[in-house]
This record gives C-alpha cells, sequence and structure tokens, in this order.
C-alpha cells in the first residue's frame, strides 16, 4: 500500500500560487510570483530535504510537470534535479502524448481513481508538489495520508489556494514541527480520522441563549 504524500508552500490565507518566481504561475493576475523567496533559510531547506531523503514517486498536476519539466531535466547535477529526473513521474493531463520528461507516466480520466489505484500497489510513496487542482481532488476523495506544510508570514490576498469548497472534513495529527529563522512554521500532518468536536456552552442554557440559537436557526 503506498502513501500519498504533499509537500506545500503556504501564505498565511493560504494561497499557494507560484512561489518560486514572477513568471511561475501567473493565472487569475496573480501578480507576488516569488513570495517565498525572502524567507528562505537553512532551516527550511533541511525540511525539504528530508521529504526528498526517502524513496518516492512524484505525482503532479500538468501545470506543476510543465514548471518543473522546463527546470530540472537543465539543472545539472543538482541533488534534486538528478532524483527528480530519475524517478517515476504520475502526471494529471489529458495530453499523454506531450509528457517528454523521461520516466513519466499520463494519468486521465477519472484521475482520483488513478491515484487510488496506484495507492493499492506495492512501492514508493507518491510525493505530491505544487499542483492546486490535483490536491483538490484527492482531498475531496480522502486520498491524502500526510501533508507537510510550509507557512510563511505574508498575506497575499488572492491566488490559488490549498483547501477549497469540495475538501471533506478530516482530522489530521501533529506528527513534526519547527519554524524557520524567518518565521516560516514548518508542520508536517497525518491523517488522524474523522472531525471529532465538543461544546463549552452551559449544560443549561439560559433564556438569552435560547433566543439567541433560535434567531439564528430561523436566519438558515
Amino acid at each position: 500500500m503506498r502513501q500519498v504524500v504533499a509537500a506545500t508552500f503556504l501564505s498565511l490565507d493560504g494561497v499557494m500560487q507560484a512561489p518560486g518566481g514572477p513568471q511561475e504561475d501567473t493565472r487569475g493576475g496573480f501578480s507576488h510570483g516569488g513570495w517565498l523567496v525572502p524567507y528562505w533559510d537553512e532551516a527550511a531547506g533541511k525540511v525539504i530535504e528530508k521529504a526528498f531523503a526517502e524513496d518516492f514517486d512524484l505525482l503532479l498536476g500538468r501545470r506543476t510537470y510543465d514548471i518543473f519539466a522546463a527546470h530540472w531535466p537543465y539543472a545539472g547535477d543538482d541533488p534534486i534535479a538528478v532524483k527528480f529526473n530519475a524517478v517515476t513521474k504520475y502526471v494529471a493531463t489529458s495530453q499523454p502524448q506531450t509528457l517528454s520528461w523521461q520516466n513519466s507516466v499520463a494519468l486521465h480520466g477519472d484521475v482520483a481513481a488513478e491515484v487510488a489505484a496506484l495507492k493499492r500497489q506495492d512501492g514508493p510513496k507518491l510525493l505530491l508538489q505544487g499542483s492546486s487542482e490535483l490536491i483538490q481532488a484527492l482531498l475531496t476523495k480522502d486520498l491524502i495520508d500526510e501533508i507537510t506544510l510550509l507557512t510563511f508570514p505574508v498575506v497575499l490576498g488572492k491566488g490559488k489556494r490549498l483547501f477549497g469548497a469540495g475538501a471533506i472534513p478530516a482530522a489530521f495529527k501533529l506528527v513534526e514541527n519547527s519554524v524557520s529563522s524567518t518565521g516560516v512554521i514548518m508542520a508536517t500532518y497525518r491523517r488522524g480520522g474523522a472531525v471529532t468536536t465538543g461544546s463549552f456552552a452551559q449544560d443549561e442554557p439560559s433564556a438569552a441563549e435560547i433566543a439567541r440559537r433560535e434567531k439564528f436557526a430561523a436566519e438558515g
């Protein structure tokens, strides 16, 4: 059984679009590409190195694949490039014939079903990078087992977000966390069952509280 593990850069308001450079992804008029660069430090680099230390195959949306395919094959002997070039890349795409990066395999049709089938196989973990639309599809089907979030101290206001309306309610457990010298919160969460709830309300609600509940219920 394979695990789907996501590693994502995130702003305080949940935006994950174009963290690495101004020309990475300008769709929707996004003008803040490269927002993580001023905050990058050695501690953040070590978290990413750890994510890449174990065996993995890559799981990518088409746009992230195109960004990676235009960079990593030309990055020489960079350790990340060497690993990315060698591993299998599973790509959500409707144009499999255009996958030119070595060791690329197309996922098409019902991508969530294809990823579910991959998870049932033996093999290394499936490392999900970027790929906001693919993340949305997998969250909707509860197919992500673990997620590492690097949350940067910046608010971007607009852009593609990690969690959308389709994400199912789910609990996660914090398994590791640290903070970089620039204020980046680096945390790894593992899927932890269903959402549980509780209440701080009084056992015997006041008349004012009863009236409030009735008012809110009437408002829908």
